[in-house]
């Protein structure tokens, strides 16, 4: 998108595209990490979001982008195994703050999102190019 004009489907759908592409980045270094341990809570991975924000060119007119990609809260799980090589003086690891279940529903809905906004693109050209078709 230039700023030069208003939106259009093309615009639309590929702002929408390009913000299913950062979550699905997103999800993919989270599942990733899933499973990583290190030997101190402050150093073990913790899942990373983005934050989507509506973009309104003028009514009826809007789309979405990334805002921001942000660290979620969630606690790493301590787990004691005193055999490992990253462990604390007192045996503990710390396993990596994501949650793959959580993670596939969303690598999911990504993909869906994302399809979804192929196929607008797809009836847009179609419905162009019949309109080009007439007009001979």
């Amino acid at each position: 998108m230039s700023g030069s004009g208003p939106m259009n489907v093309f615009d639309i759908a590929g702002r929408a595209m390009s913000a299913q592409l950062v979550r699905l980045n997103a999800t993919a270094s989270n599942m990733a990490n899933a499973g990583n341990v290190t030997g101190s809570e402050a150093d073990a991975y913790r899942a990373i979001k983005p934050v989507f924000q509506s973009v309104t060119d003028k009514p009826g007119v809007s789309t979405v982008k990334v805002a921001n990609v942000l660290t979620t809260d969630a606690k790493p799980t301590k787990r004691h195994d005193p055999n490992h090589p990253l462990a604390d003086q007192n045996g503990d690891v710390w396993e990596a703050a994501v949650d793959s279940s959580a993670e596939l529903v969303d690598m999911i809905e990504t993909a869906r999102m994302y399809q979804n906004n192929v196929q607008v693109l797809n009836t847009a050209k179609s419905l162009m190019l019949e309109t080009i078709r007439i007009g001979k």
